[in-house]
């Protein structure tokens, strides 16, 4: 062998070694430490969680045990015909419904909206079409006037352009003139078909209770049963709404606006400073301003809409992100104005800013990302770097096992989930896992 070919062979295994002795210089004083602190990080934000979840458990426990439902906490009493003044008695609702190309559900939406009980000269349907798709665009047109020929006041409206999305079309759909003869309005999204009963459950809060500004029906799924992820989303949507809202609802009169399946009182509305389309959570925004200026929420728990979960990953993927990134950037434009306002009191404010914001929408993204799908893979690579059973095992099981309580028909399906999330990591880790061999010398 010449000395050009032992050079070669040599070269490679030179760099190899410089760079394994790079890595284990840098492992010791940096990565391990900084592993270490990020882990006890995590394990105080987990901590956080998991008595933010005990707590709201405690809270369901009481609630059904000693609670009373919304119809006893606060006046309701069924709407009734006055002989004297007739319809006009009753308040005048507006629904809206915003669309953006709903080819499969804009004919059951419309259909169901449209047959609310309620008179017919105290209602307004009002569909908010943005589709950019010409045919569809006709089909929903035509759709609203085939309803309007059987007497039903529907309006179907467009706009110039999409500006501001969701909120945009809601901004805009109430600058309408005939708007203003309104006292409520009740709000569906394209894939959410009420009972026509609705309106007769949810107005009378509104109308007996001058300070309350909003009420929140549950959603129904439909398709759950479509495939294991629907199933896996109705677990975590069902502990959101029997949970979540219900304490929110139940304690402090406060929870966020789901967008949809909810009755506003529009002065509140107005009040609050209407729509904006500063976020892509809209709805917690304009809850949120709701809130600061006094207002109190109702949450009817058995009152359900059907509606349709995402059943393909892009479609659950993109909301998502809606919902994780939404949040966040809600909560860093308005904790300023939360800590200023004088109208509300300052548990409410710390359960805003604290459990509502920081634990659930922000926490909890942090633990279940970082720490779970990070952070324990990282340290298989580094055993210098302990993560207490408590932390890694016990806590997520037990967290695990609260948010199946909103759906007990699901409980089978923790084991599929955990096996799912394990796997997840196991990939993750044979991701990373190349790299870091590659820079070892050993």
């Amino acid at each position: 062998m010449d000395a050009a070919s032992a050079a070669t062979i040599i070269f490679p295994d030179r760099i190899s070694g410089q760079m394994g002795l790079m890595w284990q210089q840098t492992k010791a004083p940096l990565i391990v430490p900084l592993l270490k602190l990020l882990v006890y990080l995590c394990l105080a934000l987990s901590i956080m969680l998991f008595v933010e979840r005990v707590y709201m458990g405690i809270v369901i426990v009481w609630l059904k045990l000693f609670g009373r439902k919304p119809e006893k906490r606060y006046k309701w009493e069924a709407m009734k015909d006055d002989v004297e003044l007739g319809n006009s008695a009753y308040p005048m609702v507006l629904v809206q419904i915003p669309m953006y190309n709903e080819k499969e559900v804009y004919q059951l939406s419309i259909g169901a909206a449209c047959g609310l009980s309620w008179p017919s000269d105290r209602i307004t349907i009002q569909v908010l079409d943005d589709s950019t798709d010409p045919t569809i665009k006709d089909l929903v047109e035509l759709e609203c006037q085939r309803w309007a020929s059987k007497g039903i006041n529907i309006k179907y409206e467009i706009r110039d352009s999409r500006n501001g999305y969701k909120a945009g079309a809601l901004k805009e759909g109430m600058k309408h003139s005939y708007v203003k003869q309104c006292d409520y309005v009740a709000i569906f999204d394209a894939d959410f078909e009420p009972e026509p009963d609705f309106l007769w459950r949810t107005i009378p809060f509104l109308v007996h209770n001058p300070d309350i500004a909003l009420v929140q029906a549950r959603w129904k799924f439909v398709n759950a049963d479509e495939c294991l992820m629907t199933r896996m989303q109705e677990m975590s949507l069902d502990y959101h709404f029997t949970v979540e809202q219900e304490v929110g609802s139940s304690t402090y009169a406060f929870f966020g606006f789901n967008g949809t399946a909810g009755v506003w009182r529009i002065s509140a509305l107005n009040e609050a400073g209407g729509w904006k389309d500063r976020t892509t959570v809209e709805d917690m925004d304009l809850a949120v301003r709701a809130s600061l200026k006094g207002w109190k929420f109702v949450y009817v728990g058995d009152l359900k809409v059907k509606n349709e979960l995402p059943s393909t990953f892009k479609a659950y993927r993109y909301q998502q992100h809606r919902w994780s990134c939404g949040p966040a950037n809600l909560f860093k434009k308005m904790v300023g104005e939360i800590m200023r306002t004088k109208k509300v009191t300052l548990w409410k404010k710390l359960y805003v800013i604290y459990s509502f914001f920081f634990v659930r929408k922000i926490v909890a993204h942090i633990v279940t990302f970082v720490f779970y799908c990070v952070l324990l893979p990282a340290t298989v690579l580094f055993p210098e770097v302990e993560v207490p059973k408590w932390g890694a095992v016990y806590i997520p099981s037990i967290i695990t096992l609260l948010n199946a309580v909103g759906t007990p028909r699901s409980i089978s399906l923790l084991v599929a989930h955990i096996v799912t999330f394990y796997e997840f990591l196991t990939i993750l880790f044979l991701q990373i896992t190349p790299p870091i061999g590659f820079l070892d010398p050993i």
